[in-house]
């Protein structure tokens, strides 16, 4: 695997580092004993299922496809974020036919809070609420009840919280999330955890851990009961910045068998490298024929180091906040757009992006609706970030299909400064 420092930092491997020196299950021990429990799980055929198309042999990067009951899902993959039932500052026609995505992420709270999951139910589910005939993740809203600190406490049972628009009380259990879940109707669900800000103890970390691991078994067995084919659900691998955990955490995981499994209480402030050295000591703990997915990366130079550490799916909202903040993402580096350098520029974004912005409208252009408000650059704007994000990962996936994956890694390593 590769280890890919910040600037400015030197080191050994993250593999021979000393807080790296833990004891790692070798996959095919990991592999057997899975298959072994696998008798004791639902009998219930899903719809969802991941094919491995090919893999890298020097870095461990993996292709394939995420089947789903909306459409098949080619991965590595980049979910864009439609927080509350849409991507801001796009529609769902230009994510279907300028984009091409093929799957979105909606999030749990605050669908939950509004409009409400019965009324999403009682409209048909969030794919006909918001118009989208393709693949959805939602996650449990975990990460947004603990961000909300002061305004909620946590128990054995789940989390009590108050509403951030209005004050209401609400708790949140594991088994009360995959209800909301279902009831949106999504095809990938994330179970309930505890995600600990950056830095966390040792023990506060292990605390939270094993109530991780609590919510994710009751979970289940509440997914197993209403379970009915037509969704897959994630467990999530927590453990802060601490390899044990994560290794524990990992392994008593498995026996779940789940459809995937997802790396989260990352992107919470700490170091990018501390970040990527925990995805690289979880990754060879999960099962080979099953997703991987980190929640919440990251920044486009960051995207190829994820998948050369075996990760399938990400999903982040730096592209489109970023884009509306004025700050475009192109294959020479980030152009800021309010700069007086392009105030008669007119060339496009990126000369090799061909995205409905790039085909059609200059820097310049860009620049003045930046300045003057305007409600259209936020959507060329996140249009171009995205198609990006899709570009680079769709270049990744060619590139470990044809075996030339460490190659485009050396070369995106050398380009992509941001």
């Amino acid at each position: 695997m590769f280890y890919y420092p910040t600037k400015g930092q030197t080191g050994d491997s993250p593999r021979n580092s000393a807080l790296t020196r833990v004891r790692i299950i070798k996959p095919a021990v990991a592999e057997i004993r899975r298959l072994s429990l696998h008798a004791a799980a639902s009998t219930i055929k899903s719809v969802f299922r991941f094919e491995l198309q090919a893999t890298c042999p020097e870095t461990g990067a993996r292709a394939g496809i995420l089947h789903t009951a909306h459409g098949d899902v080619e991965t590595p993959v980049f979910m864009p974020v439609g927080t509350q039932g849409t991507v801001k500052g796009i529609l769902a026609r230009d994510l279907l036919n300028d984009l091409d995505a093929k799957i979105i992420l909606g999030n749990t709270y605050h669908l939950f809070l509004r409009p409400g999951h019965e009324t999403i139910r009682k409209l048909g589910g969030l794919h006909k609420f918001m118009n989208w005939p393709r693949a959805i993740l939602t996650d449990s809203g975990g990460f947004q009840v603990f961000s909300l600190d002061t305004l909620r406490k946590v128990t054995e049972e789940g989390v009590l919280f108050r509403s951030h628009l209005n004050g209401d009380q609400h708790f949140f259990t594991p088994e009360s999330t995959i209800d909301v879940q279902l009831a949106l109707g999504s095809d990938i669900m994330m179970v309930l955890d505890e995600c600990l800000a950056y830095p966390a103890s040792h023990e506060a970390a292990r605390v939270s851990t094993e109530r991780t691991l609590r919510w994710a078994r009751s979970g289940y067995d509440h997914y197993q009961r209403s379970r009915d084919g037509e969704h897959a659900l994630f467990p999530i691998v927590q453990g802060s910045m601490y390899p044990d955990l994560r290794h524990h955490c990992a392994e008593e995981l498995l026996p779940l068998d789940a459809e995937g499994y997802a790396i989260g209480g990352l992107s919470v402030g700490e170091p990018r490298a501390l970040s990527l050295e925990m995805t690289e000591i979880t990754t060879p703990l999960l099962p080979t024929d099953r997703p991987r997915y980190v929640m919440g990366v990251g920044m486009p130079d960051e995207l190829p180091e994820y998948v050369a550490r075996g990760v399938d799916m990400m999903d982040c909202v730096l592209p489109s906040r970023n884009a509306r903040n004025g700050y475009l993402f192109t294959s020479q580096g980030r152009v800021v757009i309010k700069q007086a350098q392009y105030k008669d520029d007119p060339s496009p974004v990126d000369e090799s992006c061909l995205c409905y912005t790039c085909r059609n409208f200059s820097r310049a252009y860009l620049r003045h609706l930046f300045l003057a408000g305007e409600m259209t650059f936020s959507t060329l704007a996140t249009l171009h970030n995205l198609r990006r994000y899709l570009d680079i990962m769709r270049q990744m996936r060619e590139a470990i299909l044809v075996g030339e994956f460490p190659t485009f890694l050396r070369a995106q390593r050398g380009t992509m400064l941001i």
